[in-house]
């Protein structure tokens, strides 16, 4: 049972007062910092406020998964309207995009707040206390405000490119006006930080808080991450793909951190894959498990469930109480059947199914609902009210112990090509995702058949991270900074195009797949599929419906849906045809309100 105390007590211990803009200097604390950061349980309400963004809309239900767009193995349609969140999935964002300006106030609050932090911290007489109780909780404090502007620079440049770099808390004297900073120089700083901190952490079964809380494994998780980010590919203004010619020496960071976490504080993955997800729904956090760390919703706030997630349609009328909730973002059928049809993660990422008001099971709307399993309203042991929407307390995972082993493999591959530091990783994560049965063939065979080059390791490395991760909304960062964006959405679209013309022609690579598909609820009332990877040939009894799958594709013998055609066009056809766009313009507020240091230049704004 987890004590959501994190984001409960931001709201009666806010030290520091919300900022509209990251820019004002009137958004300084009137509190003591000297007193606040004196002693290691008044620090930690300090420490508090870092997190407070993570219980606002700008993460909750846009940054964390709302925005991360169309991938190869998540999907919304941006192009049907012009509404904020739209502009994003479309790659067309304005300067003026609201949802953009609050995600921008969002980071650089929580950024503002980590360096009071910080300073108040590393000024303190606790931190070196000769009670190495007091120093160890002051230090992994100081750790937790560290990890966290990481995670908010980490975004930013995702986002926006080079920006402003504010490292000091904001007091008199200080610039507030910033220009921007090269994002390499802003990702080797954060990197360094949490190097020099991370061994002063905890672990996670060391605080009170579990993975509810920034620990010492998530910080070396993040350094690897970081690494793999500041090694990779990036957009630059002239609308090229590059990566700096020192990537080779944060791949190796990125081996030398996972490793040092599996050395230090390894654990075995969860059998039950289902489970780990399942445990957000049931608020069960276990340490030394697969997640390393999650933002702990408090009930009534968190919107997985509600934006993410199975839907469940609800309202007073209806006959269950446990409201109504969306899916914004989809399962695109040709990553459905990119699984390996024994493959048991398949089943929990993605669900053919929604709840209807009358609390019963049907299949989903249209081949562009299949809805990401992981997390649903339905799974919450206790209804939260037929009224209900927003405000689940579902957790939301922000790095899984299998992302560990899998950037250890992608690290030493780069590195050393497969070598067996890199087969062993990778095999650890198949052989959870298939009965022990089925190993010598899923898992050793198979590792055996992609470890001929260093190219074929890679390859199956961005296929496993697919299978393994989707709907976590973690793609879209992957495929940036392997450069693969524009072709794997491409490529999206390609597969799909060549599953509807095999439906309608019934040949071709994809003739067996399901044109259509029956379903029905059996006497237990549990939602079941009888074709969910084959086509059925025959007429099954009358208990089953039959729905279009894969025949819903293509209307005519000339005519795709329209939803196929654009929602990915932007990401490999935009203003430069083969990139993806995906930086966005600084809102218009920020280059406002900075005096003349900011401006939306590059990347044909």
């Amino acid at each position: 049972m987890k004590k959501k105390l994190i984001l409960l007590a931001i709201a009666a211990t806010s030290f520091l007062t919300s900022c509209k803009d990251f820019l004002d200097p009137d958004s300084l604390s009137t509190f003591d910092t000297e007193y606040i950061y004196s002693n290691p349980d008044d620090a930690r309400k300090g420490v508090n406020a870092i997190y407070e963004s993570f219980g606002q809309d700008a993460f909750r239900s846009r940054l964390s998964n709302n925005m991360t767009g169309n991938t190869d193995i998540e999907h919304q349609s941006g192009w049907s309207s012009t509404a904020d969140r739209y502009q994003i999935w479309d790659l067309n964002a304005l300067a003026s995009n609201g949802d953009l300006r609050i995600m921008w106030n969002a980071a650089y609050t929580s950024i503002r707040n980590c360096n009071i932090a910080i300073e108040g911290i590393e000024a303190s007489a606790a931190l070196k206390s000769s009670d190495l109780t007091i120093s160890r909780k002051m230090y992994q404090l100081l750790g937790e405000a560290y990890t966290m502007r990481a995670y908010w620079y980490s975004m930013l440049t995702f986002y926006f490119g080079d920006v402003p770099n504010v490292r000091l808390a904001p007091k008199a004297g200080n610039d507030f006006f910033l220009p921007k900073e090269d994002r390499n120089v802003i990702l080797s700083q954060v990197i360094d930080d949490l190097i020099k901190i991370e061994d002063k952490m905890m672990w996670a079964d060391q605080t009170n808080y579990s993975i509810e809380q920034i620990n010492r494994e998530y910080t070396m998780g993040m350094i690897a991450r970081l690494a793999l980010q500041r090694g990779g590919y990036y957009l630059t203004p002239s609308m090229t793909m590059e990566r700096k010619s020192d990537y080779l020496e944060y791949y190796k960071i990125a081996k030398q951190y996972t490793e040092k976490l599996i050395s230090l504080k390894d654990r075995a993955l969860p059998t039950d894959y289902r489970q780990v997800f399942l445990n957000e729904s049931k608020f069960v956090t276990p340490a030394n498990s697969d997640v390393l760390f999650e933002v702990p919703f408090a009930i009534g706030n968190g919107d997985v469930g509600w934006n993410i997630g199975i839907t469940v349609e609800g309202g007073t009328t209806a006959a269950h109480s446990y409201g109504s909730g969306n899916n914004y973002m989809a399962i695109p059928p040709s990553y459905y059947f990119s699984f390996d049809t024994l493959d048991v993660r398949r089943d929990v990422t993605c669900a053919f199914y929604k709840i209807n008001t009358a609390g019963q099971a049907v299949f989903v709307s249209s081949t562009m609902n299949i809805a990401q399993g992981k997390w649903s309203r339905w799974f919450l042991d206790k209804a939260p009210g037929a009224s209900t929407a927003k405000g689940t307390g579902i957790n939301w995972p922000m790095m899984r112990y299998s992302d560990v082993l899998l950037m250890l493999a992608e690290a030493e591959n780069e590195l050393n090509g497969p070598t067996e530091i890199a087969k062993g990783a990778l095999k650890r994560v198949r052989q959870r995702a298939f009965a022990s049965t089925y190993w010598a063939d899923k898992v050793d065979n198979y590792i055996a058949s992609i470890s001929a080059s260093k190219q074929d390791f890679f390859n199956a490395i961005v296929n496993e991270r697919a299978w393994e991760f989707g709907g976590e909304m973690i793609r879209k960062y992957e495929l940036i900074r392997w450069n693969l964006y524009a072709k794997k959405t491409q490529e999206t679209v390609a597969v799909t195009k060549e599953m509807a013309d095999a439906a309608l022609t019934g040949t071709g690579k994809y003739s067996e797949l399901p044109d259509y598909m029956y379903w029905k609820r059996d006497a237990s009332g549990n939602f079941k599929i009888l074709n969910p990877s084959r086509k059925y040939i025959g007429t099954p009894d009358a208990s089953w419906t039959r729905v279009s799958f894969l025949a819903s594709l293509k209307p005519t013998a000339t005519t795709y849906v329209d939803w196929l055609n654009k929602d990915w066009e932007k990401y490999y056809n935009g203003p430069v045809p083969g990139i993806a766009r995906y930086i966005f313009p600084i809102p218009a507020e920020a280059i406002t309100n900075s005096q003349g240091k900011l401006a939306n230049d590059g990347y044909m704004f």
